[in-house]
């Protein structure tokens, strides 16, 4: 033992003998059981502290209902159609510059005239009353800044309504797609249930074995992390149904003092790709983000041609009748009437600088209609490639799945059959958890795709089908 190299001792100690680290794997895997445990009952106790109240009403909602009701009660929508009245009041402000101005007067004075100096004393008359009755009118006959400037806000109009759209359009896409993120982690929730269940009963199939010396300890603490684990992703899917639920009852604007039920579910889609060249001539033709950008240029233009109006004559016609006395009863009728030509000569170049000033807001609004198309032409593409990738995670995850399934089954046959560990078994199980939350993903993805499609080539009444 003394003529021992050095080395040889020392690795002699390191070693240890087969059950010492059997031992040490097996209490590594209890403490990781323990942890995972611990963390999965803290989340059992936050997702119950964030729970709604329970005797809340249900609200059965389909996706179309929810798109609708999104359409009633959405705050975001309500505020954009007050902006429709709002530029219809503009509107009706300049077109009552181009109709008559109406307009009575009574009057009731007692006054004096002065009549000079009289011997170096100034003179006035003795106090006398005047009443008045009078009603005047004023016609604008030709003022082209004023019709320009009555057609811009009209032009506004419009454009304030396809904003309305544009908003709406907004608000049923995201409620499409926070309907189908709920329904996805619904369904994540429903796997992780069935995976607790899963693993439960091969845990409690593993310790009958252990006891009748089949299996090892090794194998039930294997299964008895891998249960912990799915029980703690349980906790974390119930959590996010129900933040997600928050999220669409926000955008829909209806409060959240009731529970929401999703009466719709998501779908395997198996339709055919549309060609690039249709989807992009419905964008241009359907999309009111397009329109509203080509109506503000009109009513850059207008407003343009407005200002520019201002350096023309314009004629007016005004006048009144009225019947005027010391009393009510002593009293004539007089009148005035007139027409009256302005032309404007120099205001120190103040219009020129509106000119300029309204000329690159036209020149801006020209621009901005080419980042719209770019902007519209990406979202198309985008959509379409989406939707292209998730058809094809959607194949792959279906053949996925299968696989999973019959590797499980085989698995769960071999161990019956077999005097062998779990360790094919937990993979075996590993792979159809993957394989589902993969089957899962693919369908949000493809429905997601679809709705990023419809609201990408401005139809989004297809929403409602989907």
């Amino acid at each position: 033992m003394s003529g021992m190299p050095v080395s040889g001792r020392l690795s002699k100690k390191v070693e240890a003998p087969p059950e010492r680290m059997y031992g040490r794997v097996l209490a590594a895997l209890c403490v990781l059981a323990w942890i995972l445990s611990a963390s999965s009952t803290a989340w059992a106790r936050e997702s119950e502290a964030l729970a709604p109240p329970e005797n809340l009403p249900v609200l059965n909602l389909s996706l179309a209902e929810a798109i609708d009701l999104a359409r009633d009660k959405s705050p975001n929508v309500h505020l954009f159609r007050e902006r429709i009245e709002t530029a219809r009041a503009a509107s009706r402000t300049q077109l009552g510059a181009l109709l008559p101005n109406l307009a009575a007067i009574g009057k009731y004075n007692t006054q004096t005239f002065f009549l000079g100096t009289i011997g170096g004393r100034p003179v006035r008359t003795d106090p006398f009353d005047i009443v008045d009755g009078r009603a005047s009118f004023t016609q604008s006959l030709f003022s082209l800044s004023l019709i320009e400037r009555w057609r811009a806000s009209r032009s506004a109009l419009q454009v304030a309504e396809l904003d309305s759209v544009t908003t709406e359009n907004d608000t049923a896409a995201k409620v499409a797609l926070t309907y189908f993120e709920v329904l996805r982690n619904q369904q994540m929730q429903e796997a992780r249930s069935a995976n607790v269940a899963l693993y439960e009963d091969l845990v409690a199939f593993v310790r009958n074995r252990q006891a009748g010396g089949m299996a090892t300890g090794l194998d039930a603490a294997r299964l008895e992390s891998q249960l912990e684990n799915e029980r703690q992703r349980l906790e974390l899917a119930k959590g996010e149904v129900e933040r997600v639920k928050l999220t669409l009852l926000n955008l829909i604007g209806i409060g959240y003092d009731l529970m929401l039920h999703l009466t719709d579910d998501m779908k395997a889609y198996e339709g055919h790709l549309p060609s690039l060249d249709s989807i992009l001539a419905a964008a241009h033709t359907d999309r009111p983000e397009l329109k509203a950008q080509l109506q503000r240029i009109r009513t850059a233009e207008l407003s343009l041609r407005s200002i520019k109006g201002e350096r023309l004559p314009s004629l007016s016609a005004d006048g009144n009748y009225g019947l005027i006395g010391n009393r009510f009863e002593n009293n004539t009728g007089t009148y005035n009437l007139g027409v009256q030509m302005s032309i404007p000569i120099f205001d120190g170049g103040q219009r020129e600088g509106r000119i300029g000033q309204s000329l690159s807001e036209f020149n801006q609004e020209n621009y901005k209609l080419v980042l719209v198309k770019n902007q519209i032409g990406m979202e198309v593409r985008d959509a379409l490639v989406t939707l292209k990738a998730s058809l094809e995670q959607q194949r792959i995850a279906r053949d996925g799945l299968k696989a999973s399934m019959t590797e499980v089954s085989l698995a769960r046959e071999r161990i019956r059959t077999l005097s062998s560990n779990t360790l094919e078994l937990s993979n075996a199980l590993f792979s159809l958890v993957r394989a589902k939350d993969n089957m899962i993903d693919a369908l949000f993805r493809v429905n997601a795709s679809r709705v990023n499609l419809a609201r990408a080539k401005g139809q989004v009444e297809q929403l409602r089908n989907l």
